[in-house]
């Protein structure tokens, strides 16, 4: 309807058509001239109205997304939007007495620790953000869709006269005035007009989704991998729709946002590695990292699942796992109470089992270097901790191997007065198959000391202990045959010996 003015100047166009005396059959051009007024008349009329209507209709949609995303963010909103196709229903706000009595809400869980936090915490966000960005994107289409019919914009490739850089706002007065006055326009093409009829009417969305995504951050940083994966998403399929809509631009614009949260999460884990202190009073164990990391890649391989976004994550892995690597090795350079060998052994383990398990295509390096790890310091553990229980026996046969090394043939080593035959005796005696058994009964008890329960590496260690035993017993019997030949000298235990008291150990604990 149009207002006062507009009736003002209905009344002064009649009374100067009446006084000019206008005779429609008597000129056809006058007649056509008196329609075209007409019908620009009208549509100045329109034109007030819509400019007068902007603010209003803005105010409204803004109304509606604040309600929706303080409704999403306070619950997971069900509610639906609706634009100007069908009818504008503005969500009712429940009362404050509803608010307090729901449970586990988002603005609840941004108040607890990621740790508290459980999977179905982290489906739940996911849930409501993909049904917030369902929500939108058929509104926005739907509305723009209707601006572009109802300004018949769909019929024209382009306006012709448009040469300008910059581009202005204009309200509907100021575009009619535009083409009645013939001065060159400031939009490009119909697309640009459509794009900036919809930013004047839903410039509050950025907004609002920025809200929502620094809520999901608060919660969880984990969030942003769902965030990142969803939004990609729907930014995708915006750009196969249009890539120069308002849809597009919007949600790639808060695609960044999210993108630069990804990326902030990384960097955290990142510094959190390298600012890490072990306790020296206690047994260092599974590093509090490296368990982030496996529930990490756990997650993200559950949400990355033939996501668009895939580099981004396997960019992510690389610099997450070469920090582990490192922080896990400092680590183990300064712990005082537990083994460097240990630490390495059961970290370097559970990384492998974990990239095992996974089967992270882009980390298969990764996975060979941390097998090779953990191999070589359960060697050198397993080496170090066996030169214990027979320490003189191991002394005197590097002797042995080092005369030899030096020149002296093996069946002459007997004659050194260090490593004759009575020496070998004495050194043997004092290793009787009870001595034995005592010395790998305290090794399994220090070695129990030393490894964590939750990586049960216990019986795998012990497993290479008893292998490596039964090596350099054999080791032992070859020298002592080669060096001393026909002496009849013997170990004082038996292989099955080994055997028996290792299992006897094993069932004991």
């Amino acid at each position: 309807r149009p207002g006062k003015s507009c009736q003002d100047d209905c009344f002064q166009a009649s009374l100067r058509l009446r006084y000019e005396k206008f005779t429609f059959g008597s000129n056809i051009d006058d007649f056509l001239w008196f329609c075209v007024c007409c019908y620009l008349f009208v549509l100045h009329c329109f034109c007030y109205w819509l400019s007068s209507s902007c603010f209003r209709l803005y105010s409204t949609f803004a109304s509606l997304f604040h309600g929706f995303f303080y409704l999403t963010g306070l619950h997971g909103s069900s509610g639906k939007l609706t634009g100007s196709t069908s009818s504008l229903n503005k969500l009712s706000v429940q009362s404050s007495g509803n608010r307090r009595s729901q449970s586990s809400s988002l603005l609840d869980m941004g108040n607890m620790s990621a740790s508290d936090l459980d999977v179905a915490d982290r489906t739940k966000f996911d849930k409501i953000f993909e049904q917030v960005l369902s929500e939108l994107e058929p509104l926005c289409l739907a509305e723009q869709d209707f601006i572009s019919k109802f300004f018949k914009l769909q019929q024209h490739q382009s306006i012709s006269g448009t040469t300008t850089n910059e581009t202005e706002e204009m309200d509907g007065g100021n575009l009619s005035r535009s083409y009645m006055s013939g001065v060159p326009q400031t939009i490009s093409s119909e697309k640009d007009m459509i794009r900036q009829m919809m930013t004047k009417i839903f410039r509050c969305i950025e907004p609002e989704l920025n809200n929502l995504i620094a809520l999901g951050d608060k919660i969880d940083s984990f969030n942003s991998l769902y965030m990142l994966v969803k939004m990609s998403h729907h930014v995708w399929t915006a750009q196969n729709v249009d890539p120069a809509s308002f849809l597009s631009t919007t949600l790639g614009n808060v695609l960044v946002t999210v993108k630069r949260n990804f990326d902030k999460c990384i960097s955290n884990q990142m510094k959190q590695m390298d600012e890490v202190k072990i306790s020296k009073k206690s047994k260092v164990g599974i590093l509090l990292f490296v368990a982030e990391f496996e529930e990490f890649a756990a997650l993200a391989e559950s949400i990355f699942k033939n996501a668009e976004r895939r580099g981004d994550l396997d960019k992510a892995y690389i610099k997450l796992i070469r920090a582990v690597f490192i922080s896990v090795e400092k680590v183990a350079n300064e712990s005082q109470k537990t083994p460097r060998d240990v630490v390495m052994m059961e970290n370097f383990h559970h990384i492998f089992a974990t990239l095992s398990r996974l089967k992270i295509s882009c980390l298969e390096a990764e996975k060979k270097e941390a097998k090779l790890k953990y191999t070589e310091h359960l060697q050198s553990y397993v080496v170090y901790s066996l030169g214990q229980p027979l320490e003189k026996l191991n002394h005197f046969f590097e002797g042995v191997e080092a005369r030899v090394a030096q020149g002296i043939r093996e069946e002459e080593v007997s004659y050194q007065l260090a490593f004759n035959k009575q020496e070998l005796r004495k050194v043997i005696k004092e290793y009787p198959g009870k001595e034995v058994k005592k010395g790998l009964d305290n090794l399994y008890k220090k070695v129990d000391k030393h490894l964590c329960e939750e990586e049960n590496l216990l019986q795998v260690v012990w497993h290479s202990m008893q292998d490596e035993f039964i090596r350099q017993y054999k080791h032992f019997e070859g020298l002592i045959a080669r060096c001393y030949p026909g002496s009849g000298i013997t170990m004082e235990f038996t292989i099955q010996d080994i055997l028996d008291y290792c299992s006897s150990i094993a069932q004991s604990h």
